[in-house]
């Protein structure tokens, strides 16, 4: 007989259904509750009660309205170097999300810096080779950021939607295409940040993978524009200099862990390329430790990118990535040139 799922499983479960449970509609005071608080908040910054600073270079934030990932960091690497090749020089800003001390000061974060001490994301996006500097207050760490490196005029917000402190000039919103917005419901009852409607305040719509599920809830007067994630080969954790491509895995026992807001996406993907894994799903900015990745009976043991940086310090030969690319809408770029230059730009 198997266990009823956790708690917090079993409740992220409901929130994707297309109907309200029992468990997410008992919640439904809690939904009222915050979605003042939300409410409130927003009406204090558009009244300038609080207050909204402005940086001397275009803001771009990418973010989204749900919790979990939608896929903004592989949007955000895809968006600066389509911004180099416009001859921008483009910084990002991330609060760190993971990170141990993520209420701490402002700092800067490197490619070989710990994802436990700076968070997942940034360090994977400072291997861009793109300035990353992270801190709750991203205005601040914009700032910091502009002070050490004077030749950027494009600051690149990773995440942040819901941080009406720092000044946008251009806000794009990610969408799970085959997820959508869950049963519409903000948390805890549902997904959500923010009411659906506050899509409609976008500069633009990015939807990962097929749409059906998003398309339901975009606003006509909208334009989104399309993005998937594409994977070429498979890194090994311990050399980096060695590849594998899916064939390789054939006839061995492979196991896949993934740490990310939607584990069921990276699952997917491994299917898709004829691979049948074991799967082993945790929570998204999920703290590996080496007992998470022992697994003894595995011969190869697969995971994303974000979740590599993670494990490589004690991962063995059986350890590989599957670093993504994303691949998106190119009128995407001319909407946000548009949007922090004018229309001469595009």
């Amino acid at each position: 007989m198997m266990s009823a799922p956790p708690l917090r499983e079993r409740l992220q479960r409901d929130w994707y259904l297309p109907r309200r449970t029992l468990l997410t509609a008992a919640l439904a005071p809690l939904e009222w509750l915050f979605a003042s608080v939300v409410a409130s908040r927003r009406w204090m910054f558009r009244r300038g009660l609080l207050r909204t600073k402005s940086l001397p270079v275009p803001v771009i934030v990418v973010g989204n309205l749900t919790v979990g990932g939608t896929g903004k960091t592989p949007l955000v690497m895809w968006l600066t170097a389509a911004l180099m090749a416009r001859g921008y020089c483009p910084g990002i800003v991330s609060r760190g999300y993971g990170a141990v001390d993520a209420g701490a000061a402002t700092r800067a974060v490197h490619p070989d810096d710990d994802p436990d001490v700076c968070g997942d994301e940034p360090v994977l996006l400072a291997g861009s080779g793109h300035p990353v500097w992270i801190g709750v207050d991203r205005g601040a760490a914009a700032r910091a950021l502009l002070a050490q490196h004077p030749g950027t005029d494009v600051i690149i917000s990773d995440d942040g939607l819901q941080h009406y402190a720092l000044g946008r000039d251009c806000e794009i919103v990610v969408v799970d295409g085959a997820r959508g917005f869950g049963n519409g419901a903000l948390l805890p009852a549902g997904p959500l940040r923010e009411p659906v409607s506050r899509i409609d305040h976008a500069d633009a719509i990015v939807v990962n993978g097929p749409d059906a599920a998003a398309r339901e809830w975009l606003p006509r007067t909208t334009r989104a524009f399309n993005m998937s994630l594409r994977s070429a080969r498979f890194e090994s954790l311990v050399d980096r200099q060695r590849f594998a491509t899916a064939a390789s895995f054939g006839g061995l026992r492979v196991h896949a862990v993934a740490g990310i807001g939607n584990p069921e996406r990276f699952f997917e993907s491994l299917r898709a390329l004829g691979l049948a894994p074991v799967c082993h799903a945790f929570p998204d900015h999920h703290r590996f430790v080496a007992a998470d990745i022992a697994l003894p009976d595995a011969d190869a043991i697969l995971m994303t990118a974000k979740d590599a940086i993670k494990c490589v310090r004690f991962a063995d030969a059986r350890g590989w990535s599957l670093p993504v690319t994303a691949v998106v809408d190119a009128a995407l770029i001319e909407r946000i040139l548009e949007k922090i230059d004018g229309p001469q730009a595009a």
